[in-house]
């Protein structure tokens, strides 16, 4: 089913309309050291603006353990905006983000003005266990919510999920945003309509990260590949010595299971068949380690393995080539270390060469698609690497079952 966007929300002039984002950027000392996620937000702001909309924004930032706090106010954010839209924001700085500042601001609004309220988990529980107060508050301040903040989308918090009733109740309506529609667009056709052969490459540290994804994706999926610090895992459970590698030993039976059920589904599924060793895990972790490959069945003990090795790599790029939809998630090794980068540069090559659909999807990948300069070769690069992950293992995530289906 489809979700209405924001190009469904009509005679927006005057309207306000609430539109949830996600500026959880990286900060240091204060100062944004990467400004990805405000960039992916101007599209659908810029949208809102041009139809004079007066356009309140929300979004949460950090995590907010100790209450809150000027190192998680949205400030920094509003400044960067300014300069990107080239207009002025209207920041709230109050922490109780929806109060009585927040309300005054929002009244004095003129079509096509951009306010920022502060960050939303500044409430607390109130905003990260759904709270129907805040909730309201935010719906309150406004006539229609457009969420875009696809990185939060697997979250039922307030500023998520559940304001929607509440703008429901005076006849709003809810839409998604540019950058959740492309989400939703790109990972559930990758996933649910595949063109076909559909490869999946998974890697990253855990299989438990991974549990249901793995299954899910064994279903759809024609071919997958495992690389990672998971791999190891696997490895176990084919009977292999791993030495000191990363291993999950609660998984190794899941594992078994996940194999036997690729024999039954008749889908290939691909394992490391060298990997490169070292001594111990590097540290500081892009400092220089000693390596040497061997065979993925012959890892000696005392030796850790910390990435795939030259054989594995093309065995990888080989069943890609072919490939028409690709998905990937999590690295095939310590990407960060220069010398341990090398599987993953040679999977996101294979993937640039390729004239498959590709889709990677968020956290780390997405991460070192774009150290390693292959970004602008993907079809789509999600924004959410814990939300990509649920919508990869087929769960209905709170802020997109939020928005109302198209008619």
């Amino acid at each position: 089913m489809q979700k209405k966007s924001v190009d469904d929300l009509k005679e927006l002039k005057g309207k306000r309309v609430l539109v949830r984002c996600d500026f959880n950027v990286p900060l240091k000392n204060g100062v944004i050291t990467d400004e990805t996620r405000i960039v992916a937000a101007l599209p659908t702001i810029e949208k809102l603006i041009s139809e004079g909309a007066r356009v309140i924004l929300c979004s949460h930032l950090g995590k907010v353990k100790n209450g809150p706090n000027e190192g998680e106010s949205l400030g920094a954010v509003a400044a960067r905006l300014s300069k990107k839209l080239k207009k002025d924001i209207a920041f709230v700085p109050d922490y109780n983000v929806t109060g009585e500042a927040a309300t005054k601001v929002v009244n004095a609004m003129q079509d096509g003005d951009v306010v920022l309220l502060q960050n939303t988990r500044f409430r607390g529980t109130e905003e990260t266990k759904n709270g129907e107060e805040f909730s309201k508050e935010l719906a309150d301040l406004a006539d229609d919510y457009v969420c875009d903040a696809f990185g939060s989308a697997h979250r039922a918090h307030a500023s998520v999920a559940g304001v929607t009733k509440y703008i429901h109740e005076k006849g709003g309506t809810n839409a998604v945003g540019y950058l959740m529609n492309k989400e939703i667009e790109f990972l559930g056709n990758a996933v649910e309509n595949p063109v076909r052969p559909f490869v999946a490459i998974l890697g990253g540290a855990k299989v438990a990260d991974k549990l249901n994804v793995i299954s899910n994706l064994l279903e759809k999926c024609d071919t997958l590949i495992i690389g990672g610090g998971m791999a190891y895992t696997f490895l176990k459970a084919e009977g292999y010595g791993i030495g000191t590698s990363l291993v999950d030993d609660e998984k190794i039976d899941y594992c078994k299971e996940m194999l036997e059920k690729a024999k039954k589904l008749g889908k290939t599924l691909l394992l490391p068949v060298d990997t490169v060793i070292a001594d111990a895990f590097p540290d500081p972790i892009d400092g220089p380690v000693a390596t040497e490959v061997v065979p993925a069945d012959a890892i000696p003990e005392g030796k850790m393995g910390l990435d795939i090795g030259p054989k594995t790599r093309e065995r990888f790029a080989a069943a890609v080539a072919n490939a028409k939809t690709v998905v990937w998630n999590g690295p095939m090794g310590v990407f960060e270390n220069p010398t341990l980068a090398a599987g993953t540069e040679a999977v996101a090559k294979a993937l640039a060469e390729t004239d498959a659909i590709t889709v990677i999807g968020g956290g780390d990948s997405a991460a070192a698609v774009n150290k390693l300069g292959y970004a602008s070769k993907m079809s789509h690069i999600s924004t959410g690497g814990g939300a990509s992950l649920e919508f990869l293992e087929g769960k209905e995530l709170p802020g997109v079952a939020a928005a109302d289906d198209k008619e």
